[in-house]
């Protein structure tokens, strides 16, 4: 069974100082390292049901006579789904994650749904999973691995060059790009920046701000921490996975939607980039946190995509840490509180309707 149900609904009148029943919270596509996390996290509060399915037209309907709803990154609520979930009653879409390109919010206003999201926790955890993809590909770490298992300890096409000296550029330099940034610093590479507004922390590192057809045109590794937005919407597209460096390397660990995943392929049969850090996919919905082991992938540019040996994809889990994952729960745990006392919090992305 996915999930472990709970019953328990009785009145309660002392916790968090509120009136009324206990509320029981169904949350979707729940990972099993984080379940725990999550139960620990509303014990004392309320009662959650952890399901690993994740939230979709097939799977909306098991959310009838649920108020509270948690999301994951990959559940799709376009209309169908917004609309299955307040004909069933939800009242509040609490996405534990801090992107929701997912989400039509403008139906969710029509239909008086709230829906709040995580809009932050630990920059680190993706950060330093970008630096490991970075380093992956420019040390052929996987190449290397997969040959020892074999017994083979030949160095031939494993090869790598030494970052000091060289050029990071990093696309967005929020509070993930930040730290990103602070690492880069720690290898002694010089730094360009790309962002609407510039980061004083990033100056103070020796970060140059300049146009992104410049950051392509110069940077050895070029790293991506935007969000996905209509204006972001492959943001790498041919024309600008061109103008890159033949050598350089490539690390996406924000969106998939940020690069033109077809361009890419066609640029890596053509010999170009030293290596492609993958953490996120375009089409990645249906596929990352599933086991498609044992199926026909039917997804011919993700199949070719994962043949090139300078390629490393790895299944949207830069966040993946303990500390994020903690703080993403008791974020969300906050969502769900301020919902039920009227409150208003930072993360509402579409308030609850008046009257």
């Amino acid at each position: 069974m996915p999930g472990r149900i709970f019953t328990d609904v009785r009145p309660d009148t002392e916790r968090n100082g509120t009136e009324g029943t206990l509320v029981e919270i169904l949350a979707f596509g729940v990972q099993a390292d984080e379940r725990p996390l999550i139960e620990e996290a509303f014990a004392g509060d309320h009662d959650v049901r952890c399901l690993d399915v994740f939230l979709n037209e097939d799977t909306a309907p098991i959310a009838a006579g649920y108020e509270i709803v948690s999301t994951s990154v990959n559940a799709v609520l376009d209309h169908r789904v917004l609309q299955t979930l307040a004909a069933g009653g939800t009242q509040l879409i609490a996405q534990r994650s801090t992107g929701f390109n997912n989400i039509d919010l403008d139906v969710a206003e029509r239909l008086g749904l709230t829906v709040a999201r995580v809009s932050h926790y630990s920059p680190y955890s993706v950060a330093e999973f970008a630096w490991t993809l970075a380093m992956a590909v420019n040390r052929r770490i996987v190449r290397a691995s997969n040959r020892t298992r074999d017994f083979d300890f030949r160095l031939d096409g494993l090869m790598g060059r030494d970052l000091r000296g060289r050029t990071a550029g990093v696309l967005g330099t929020g509070r993930i790009g930040e730290a990103f940034t602070r690492i880069a610093h720690g290898f002694g590479m010089e730094l360009l920046g790309w962002d609407v507004t510039e980061n004083p922390a990033c100056l103070d590192l020796g970060m140059r701000y300049v146009d992104k057809d410049r950051l392509l045109a110069e940077a050895d590794l070029v790293s991506l921490h935007v969000p996905l937005m209509p204006a972001t919407h492959h943001l790498l597209d041919a024309t600008a996975l061109q103008a890159m460096k033949d050598d350089a390397i490539l690390v996406n660990s924000s969106r998939g939607g940020l690069i033109d995943t077809e361009a890419l392929v066609t640029e890596l049969r053509a010999g170009r980039f030293t290596g492609v850090g993958l953490d996120v996919y375009e089409a990645e919905a249906g596929l990352f946190f599933l086991d498609k082991s044992l199926e026909v992938v039917e997804d011919d540019t993700l199949a070719r995509l994962v043949t090139f040996p300078n390629v490393v994809v790895t299944s949207h889990q830069a966040y993946y840490t303990r500390d994020a994952v903690g703080q993403i729960v008791q974020a969300t745990l906050r969502n769900v509180l301020d919902h039920l006392a009227g409150r208003r919090g930072e993360n509402v992305l579409v308030p609850r309707a008046a009257g």
